[in-house]
């Protein structure tokens, strides 16, 4: 099969791959060992595999990898300071108890990022809305729920 090139930008640096046509996102990602981005469904109904595609979460199984030439995808990698520290939304998942097994965590966080972005105070039924892309099977979500009112809480403090 012919592979071609695409080029964006992963977590702030500019990248170049080079995929067959139909390579999603997803497994693109995973082949340049981006873990965080999972493979759950790879049908666009679980979340696993969320990333922000120019600030928007996306399922990336179902986004072929030459349709983010010149755009920019955040995984949760990108999220990580510099220094190693955790951002405040992956921070307030940890103490709040929005993980468990972890493997929803990184879309969950993501989607949570871009809420967060968008309206910095939700309701109950705002985050339970912007959340119903992300399947979780072990937290039962009320730690979730709390970890984004958390979030929501460090991220004023930083303003």
């Amino acid at each position: 099969m012919i592979k071609r090139e695409v080029h964006f930008t992963l977590n702030g640096r500019s990248v170049t791959y080079e995929v067959e046509p139909r390579t999603t996102l997803l497994r693109a990602l995973r082949h340049h060992g981006v873990t965080s981005v999972k493979r759950g469904c790879e049908e666009g109904e679980c979340g696993t595999c969320t990333v922000l595609l120019d600030g928007v979460p996306v399922k990336s199984c179902t986004v072929l990898a030459l349709e983010v030439e010149g755009k920019s995808v955040l995984t949760a990698e990108g999220l990580v300071g510099k220094d190693g520290k955790l951002h405040p939304v992956q921070q307030a998942f940890v103490e709040e108890g929005g993980i468990q097994c972890g493997f929803c965590t990184p879309g969950m966080v993501l989607t949570t990022y871009a809420l967060l972005k968008k309206n910095p105070n939700p309701s109950e039924d705002e985050i339970r809305l912007a959340l119903a892309g992300n399947l979780c099977r072990c937290t039962g979500y009320t730690g979730i729920f709390r970890s984004v009112k958390r979030a929501a809480e460090l991220l004023k403090g930083q303003a």
